[in-house]
Formats: structure tokens, C-alpha cells, sequence
């Protein structure tokens, strides 16, 4: 691998499929601002999306690929762009985030002779032929970063990577942004504006993209099967174009009788506030999830929460101790669930959010996973590690 000169600070390209919304995506920009922070060089290169302005804030630069493609071809050429940018650019670590834009990125270090590194954000299906091969790009790294231990157990089975090459490296919560002490009225008060909250209504949040293996469907089964007329839920999340899914749910919700208790808002740009304003946040994904960041994020701000009993919730909740975990796709499980969080005495449930908040702060922060990750990048560097503060 091609040397640092002495005189500049390394350089490092993290490639995704695009910048719109997601845990990848915010995953990118926290990495890239703790590596403006210390003074190197942080690079992204994807598609593109509204999150692009948040790289240059971090002091860095964003370069726009057509990297979401799956064609081959197309990732050939990629592979082209990305090798041309790694020389003209002096990087010394690609850090792929997704398959289609990690085999552009693996093709392109090769060439350029620099490091390569993935994360491994989620367990990827492998039900289709060859789905099995395309996965295999994120078992390529020198390092292989796996977000739960649930991940790295999976990929370490599946494609026989060595356990010394993987680390774990859970997503958390910035606990100076996810704090309820920090939210004023006036947001919670635009929010309560905004989504038509009825004054005194128990709330239930499901923050999370609208798509069906998120759950929002099963949600709205147990919201009827409650049947408490007086509850509202929200569901919080861009539906990315999927206006059909939209207004399944809908008529769903009309069929079961609680269309006048649903609220679907779309993006929220004011997460804390949003959490804040839930009696009982939700992840009700169908399908195991890698970590599940909404759950670190609802706890950091003392919320109770329900989310599915697999994947990385596993081992973000302490069932009756830091929220509770229910059979996946079981509506009739959450509803019940949804019945005793809501029946709580307030005092049990501040302490439950205490001590919530007190496990995030302890086991999953954005801070921990910034400099987890920055220690990676200097391992691969050959750099010693960084002393510790204090």
C-alpha cells in the first residue's frame, strides 16, 4: 500500500449509494465530521441527495457518481470514476458502505493500490441466486466493521470471513442532541401544530422510512386491536417514493376503523422533538434490522419503547428494565404490550427512561462509535493508537 507523505493529513473516500435519509447515510456524515475534527481529510462520493451540504460542513468534499446503479457495466465504470478520483484525490482509505457502490470502490482501491474497508450495516437476503456473491463484496475488507454483534456473528458464518478482521462497532445516539432537557416548548408546540395532535392524547411514535419490512402495517393492526379510541399514532418517515405503500396503509387503517387516529407526516427534521412529544415509541420491523438506531435514540430521550425481538434490538433493550421486545409481525403481542406501557404510572415510566438513557450513555454513543471507527483507520494506517484522554 502506497505511504503517507509526512507533510499532509491521510485521506479518506466513504462510498454509499446516495445522501437522502437513512442510518448509512447519517452513519457517513458522523464519520466524516469526526475526521474533519481531527484534522484529516474526509471525502464522500454517492449519488447524491440532501444531506450532500452536511459533508462540506464537516470539511469535506462531495463527489457525485451515479453510484446507486446495480448494472454491471455501470459499476464497472464506476470502478473507473472512483480509481481516477482515489489518485487525483491522494486518498488512502476507501470505506465502502453499500454492495453495489463497494464493488466500484474494491475494483478501484485495487487498482490505486490503497486501503480498503466496509461496513456491514445490516444482514443482506440471500434467498436469489448469486445474491450470495454480490454480498460477498462486503467480506472484502482488510477490516470488515460490523454494527451489532448480531451482524458480525451472521457475516462471519455466511462467508467465512476471520473474526480478527471484524470488528464490532454499534451505531448510537448523540446524547447532546437526544437529551429532553434541551427541547423548548416552541418545538414541541410546532410539531403538535403541524401533525394535528389532539392536547392530552396518548401518543405512539413509529419513526422510521415507509417501507413494508419497517412494520407500520403491523402497527396499525395492533392500533385496532387496542382499541382505545382516545390514542394517536404517528408514523414518522419519507416514504422515498413509495406513495403505494402510503396509501395501503391508509386504507388499511380505514378498514380497521382507526383512520382518524393515524397520522402519516413524512420526514421530520426535528427528531428529539418528535420523541418527545410519543407516550411509547415503536420498531416494529418484520425483518431483523442490523441495530435499529431509532431504539438508542428513543431511550436517550427517556421514551418507552417496543421494538421486535431480533436483530440488533437484542441487544439495545433489557426487556422491563430499558423497554420491552415482542415476537416479530405478532399484532395481537404489540397490542397487549402497547395496553401495559400505557397503563404505567408515570413514575415507573421516568424511571424506566432514566435508566434507559443511563445504558445508551454507557454503551452506544455517536461519540464511541466515531472514535471506534477512527481507531479502524488508523490500524489499516499502520498509525499507533491514539493516547487516551486523561
Amino acid at each position: 500500500m502506497r505511504d503517507i507523505p509526512n507533510a499532509r493529513p491521510p485521506v479518506v473516500l466513504q462510498v454509499l449509494p446516495g445522501l437522502e435519509t437513512g442510518g448509512v447515510e447519517r452513519g457517513t456524515i458522523e464519520i466524516a465530521q469526526a475526521l474533519g475534527r481531527a484534522g484529516w481529510m474526509p471525502l464522500v462520493a454517492s449519488s447524491g441527495g440532501r444531506l450532500v451540504p452536511a459533508v462540506a460542513r464537516a470539511g469535506g468534499r462531495h463527489f457525485t457518481l451515479p453510484l446507486a446503479t446495480k448494472n454491471p457495466l455501470r459499476i464497472w465504470r464506476n470502478a473507473g470514476r472512483l480509481s481516477a478520483l482515489i489518485r487525483a484525490q491522494g486518498v488512502d482509505i476507501v470505506h465502502a458502505r453499500s454492495r453495489a457502490p463497494a464493488w466500484s470502490a474494491w475494483l478501484a482501491a485495487r487498482r490505486a493500490g490503497v486501503h480498503f474497508i466496509t461496513t456491514f450495516h445490516n444482514v443482506y437476503g440471500e434467498q436469489v441466486p448469486l445474491k450470495h456473491q454480490y454480498n460477498a463484496v462486503m467480506a472484502k475488507g482488510e477490516i470488515v466493521i460490523a454494527i451489532s454483534h448480531f451482524v458480525a456473528r451472521t457475516l462471519i458464518a455466511r462467508h467465512a470471513v476471520d473474526p480478527g478482521r471484524v470488528r464490532v462497532i454499534p451505531r448510537g445516539a448523540d446524547l447532546s442532541q437526544f437529551d429532553p432537557d434541551t427541547v423548548a416548548p416552541d418545538r414541541l408546540a410546532r410539531l403538535t401544530q403541524a401533525w394535528r395532535l389532539p392536547d392530552g392524547r396518548p401518543t405512539i411514535l413509529l419513526p422510521g422510512r415507509l417501507t413494508r419490512w419497517k412494520g407500520q402495517g403491523v402497527l396499525i393492526e395492533a392500533l385496532a386491536k387496542l382499541a382505545r379510541p382516545e390514542v394517536v399514532c404517528v408514523l414518522v418517515g419519507a416514504d422515498q417514493g413509495r406513495a403505494r405503500y402510503t396509501k395501503q396503509l391508509l386504507a388499511r387503517a380505514a378498514a380497521l376503523g382507526v383512520a382518524g387516529q393515524l397520522r402519516i407526516v413524512g420526514h421530520c427534521d426535528d427528531m428529539p422533538a418528535a420523541l418527545m412529544l410519543s407516550d411509547v415509541v415503536v420498531n416494529a420491523s418484520i425483518e431483523p434490522e442490523g441495530f435499529g438506531r431509532v431504539v438508542v435514540e428513543a431511550q436517550a430521550m427517556g421514551r418507552p419503547v417496543i421494538a421486535t425481538d431480533h436483530g440488533g434490538a437484542m441487544e439495545t433493550i433489557d426487556p422491563g428494565a430499558t423497554g420491552w421486545r415482542v415476537p416479530p409481525g405478532d399484532a395481537d403481542a404489540l397490542a397487549v404490550t402497547l395496553a401495559y406501557v400505557l397503563d404505567l404510572p408515570e413514575a415507573d415510566r421516568a424511571a424506566l427512561g432514566a435508566q434507559a438513557r443511563t445504558a445508551v450513555a454507557a454503551d452506544f454513543t455517536i461519540a464511541a462509535m466515531q472514535q471506534a471507527t477512527f481507531a479502524v483507520y488508523r490500524e489499516v494506517l499502520g498509525m499507533p493508537p491514539e493516547p487516551r484522554a486523561g
